[in-house]
């Protein structure tokens, strides 16, 4: 059973950045795809970044690229997700993720089974 904890969103305005940071415990993380995922109210939950056991295939979503860094570091247990030039849709819930997976390629969005209990992320025009 894997535990995760998120930390690290916060109100700022828009241009702004933040870093979220997500604990992994309970095991090891290093053969797991983990994941970022947000949902803002009124909104489905979507994928924003994953990234494989390895760290040799990411996926991010489209309105994030060039904005948005998914890094693990396995010896830390940890993904991260640095966020610059925030935007107000940008607002949301952002959950950490994973599921246990030793394939090269992109981490399947359905089979993520184990969920952090979020971090607000607020960007304010």
């Amino acid at each position: 059973q894997v535990q995760l904890v998120e930390s690290g969103g916060g109100s700022v305005q828009a241009e702004g950045s933040l870093r979220l940071s997500c604990v992994a415990s309970g095991s090891t993380v290093n053969d797991y795809c983990l994941g970022w995922f947000r949902q803002a109210p009124g909104k489905e939950r979507e994928a924003v970044a994953s990234i494989n056991f390895d760290g040799s295939t990411e996926y991010k979503i489209g309105s994030v690229m060039g904005r948005f860094t998914t890094i693990r570091d396995n010896a830390k247990n940890s993904l991260y997700l640095t966020m610059n030039s925030l935007k107000p849709e940008d607002t949301a819930m952002y959950y950490c993720a994973a599921f246990r997976s030793s394939y090269r390629g992109l981490c399947r969005k359905s089979d993520f089974e184990y969920w952090g209990q979020g971090t607000q992320v607020t960007v304010s025009s």
